[in-house]
């Protein structure tokens, strides 16, 4: 079972470098609303400066998945520079992948730790420090594909103590999850999701609970708003929407939305317009 591939089907991910060379001096990345940023160190130290956290020194390759808005700053003393890559990261309607809400603010990996990741940065930064046709296009799908591995990684080496990825690394919660995750439009029970579970439905709902901070139906409710809003930005219409989140009509879809966003869906798609 893949716990992984029905957030990426619900949630578009684009990545978009924007720069790759010898970075020198002090650069600024500015917090830009729906985006992440993923940040590969290939050669060189930095100091990392960012927002409510002490300064952070990298002297080693690594990797820096900044998962939401977040405004930083790296600072290169070495006049020779810093080799790196740097993408924007977008995951679709207001970041609103469960997945990215579980990550702390910024997820900084050596990467001789995700031996996985090697072949794919060898043709990374093969294709980044070169001017070949189609590069950019080429480095994109790179980094976006590395990210997927970051993520692969995040969720097998459990490098989150609670929340959802400690969840999809359970084997058991991980299939009510799944199941979850790929069929929003069903009428699930707490009662069936722990027989996927293969537990009793205590022990599910406690267990549950304790791992991610949230019942099993207030996950639910908050995946199928989740999903709603990547449907309302791709310009689906209300009524359409409801039956496949799991609501019999648009009135009670909208009625759960505006609780969860505090805003109802015609004005929160107005806003994303």
């Amino acid at each position: 079972m893949d716990p992984l591939s029905p957030l990426f089907a619900r949630f578009s991910l684009a990545a978009k470098v924007f720069f790759s060379g010898a970075l020198c001096g002090e650069v600024d990345f500015d917090r830009q609303p729906g985006m992440g940023h993923l940040h590969l160190l290939r050669q060189g130290s930095l100091r990392v400066t960012h927002e409510g956290s002490a300064p952070l020194e990298v002297s080693q390759p690594s990797l820096f998945f900044y998962p939401r808005p977040c405004q930083h700053a790296f600072h290169v003393d070495d006049p020779a520079g810093s080799k790196l890559v740097c993408a924007s990261i977008e995951f679709g309607a207001s970041m609103g992948n469960p997945l990215l809400k579980a990550l702390p603010e910024l997820l900084l990996i050596p990467l001789a730790d995700i031996r996985a990741i090697e072949p794919t940065m060898a043709l990374l930064f093969g294709e980044a420090f070169a001017d070949l046709p189609g590069r950019q296009a080429g480095i994109d799908r790179l980094a976006e594909y590395a990210l997927i591995l970051l993520l692969r990684y995040a969720v097998d080496a459990r490098i989150v103590d609670g929340g959802l990825l400690a969840a999809l690394a359970d084997p058991r919660l991980s299939k009510a999850l799944t199941a979850m995750h790929e069929r929003p439009e069903h009428p699930w029970t707490l009662e069936e999701l722990a027989s996927v579970a293969g537990m009793s439905r205590a022990r599910f709902a406690a267990h549950f609970r304790a791992t991610t901070g949230a019942t099993p139906l207030d996950y639910l409710t908050d995946w199928r708003i989740s999903v709603a809003q990547t449907l309302l930005k791709r310009g689906k219409p209300l009524k359409l929407v409801a039956p496949m989140v799991g609501y019999s009509n648009p009135v009670a879809l909208a009625r759960v939305f505006a609780r969860r966003i505090k805003m109802s869906p015609s004005d929160w798609s107005a806003r994303e317009a």
